[in-house]
């Protein structure tokens, strides 16, 4: 392959706070090295139908701030058929675009891959999601401002919990993990957690809060939304069956947590690592995540990040349970 000259930027799938951080990072780099960058509009979609501008400086002045995205996101059909990919790889030919960063997800970086497998197009990723379940980083790029965003309105639930000695039952954002409902609930001194990847009764929970009952009146359980008992409103329903005179209520925070501007830890995370993906670039690297592992900025080839899930760490699941009492 020739040598790097045009870089393609995108985002796609759900937005996460930070993502203009590493688009300002891609840019700012990118032009501090000499080499040009156009954003795509509109993920994978934008490149099928070639809605591409040319981004330099100061076209990423006063973004770092912004949540969402400034290149915005949509699914693309067309994307997912071998002709729109084909028309996808016309429109980098046409514009002479040497190589992309792409900053999304696990769909995200499957689009990346089938580019690289079926192309042999020079694709880098950048791990923006909420849900921090990529394999190949420690955090994701949102994630923190995500778990922050869930606590301030944690801890606004417990002030009239508290005053009307009420059982609140908080819905977080998590469909396959519980990295967001686990941080939140330790961090808003949550008295129990719902997880996707622990198998929890009803029955338990019940126990838990009974025995908490007695000790103190009001109670905060987070739930993430792809428990398997069910969402914040299923299982409200079948606690209030076994402890029908408990005062209950049920806040779903949705994609409340998706927005907002990003916490400086998220500003960093970003701009570190949009940083790295163009020096990876140059340094010929490509077809893999860049993330950060320890403190230092790592690489994972996205057949290792795509669909391998992270861990809960099984002391932070313990921590709730210990300090609820």
């Amino acid at each position: 392959m020739g040598p790097v000259r045009h870089i393609g930027v995108l985002t796609s799938g759900g937005d996460s706070p930070g993502m203009n951080a590493a688009i300002r990072a891609v840019v700012r780099t990118a032009a501090f090295r000499g080499i040009r960058v156009s954003g795509i509009i509109g993920g994978y979609d934008g490149l099928v139908n070639d809605h591409l501008r040319e981004l330099g400086p100061r076209d990423v002045s006063n973004i770092i701030q912004r949540g969402g995205t400034i290149l915005r996101s949509a699914r693309s059909e067309a994307f997912r058929t071998a002709e729109g990919r084909t028309q996808a790889v016309a429109t980098m030919a046409r514009h002479g675009l040497d190589a992309l960063v792409a900053i999304g997800g696990d769909g995200t970086f499957t689009g990346a891959k089938v580019l690289l497998d079926e192309h042999g197009c020079r694709v880098i990723g950048l791990p923006g999601t909420i849900d921090n379940d990529l394999a190949g980083t420690d955090r994701t790029i949102g994630f923190d401002t995500a778990v922050n965003t869930a606590v301030e309105a944690m801890d606004k639930i417990r002030d009239t919990a508290s005053s009307h000695d009420r059982l609140f039952f908080v819905e977080v954002m998590g469909r396959d993990t519980g990295f967001i409902a686990l941080a939140s609930a330790i961090a808003s001194g949550a008295e129990y957690v719902m997880l996707p990847e622990l198998c929890q009764s009803i029955d338990q929970l019940v126990k838990e809060l009974s025995q908490a009952s007695r000790l103190k009146s009001s109670s905060i359980v987070v739930v993430a939304e792809g428990d398997e008992q069910g969402g914040a409103v299923a299982i409200s329903e079948q606690v209030r069956k076994l402890l029908p005179d408990r005062d209950m209520r049920v806040t779903v925070l949705g994609h409340l947590q998706r927005g907002g501007s990003p916490t400086a830890m998220d500003r960093i995370l970003a701009s570190r690592l949009g940083s790295a993906a163009v020096e990876q670039l140059l340094a010929g690297e490509h077809g893999c995540m860049v993330g950060e592992v320890n403190g230092q900025v790592r690489t994972t080839p996205f057949a290792g990040a795509i669909g391998k899930r992270k861990s809960l760490q099984e002391d932070l699941i313990a921590l709730v349970g210990i300090l609820s009492t």
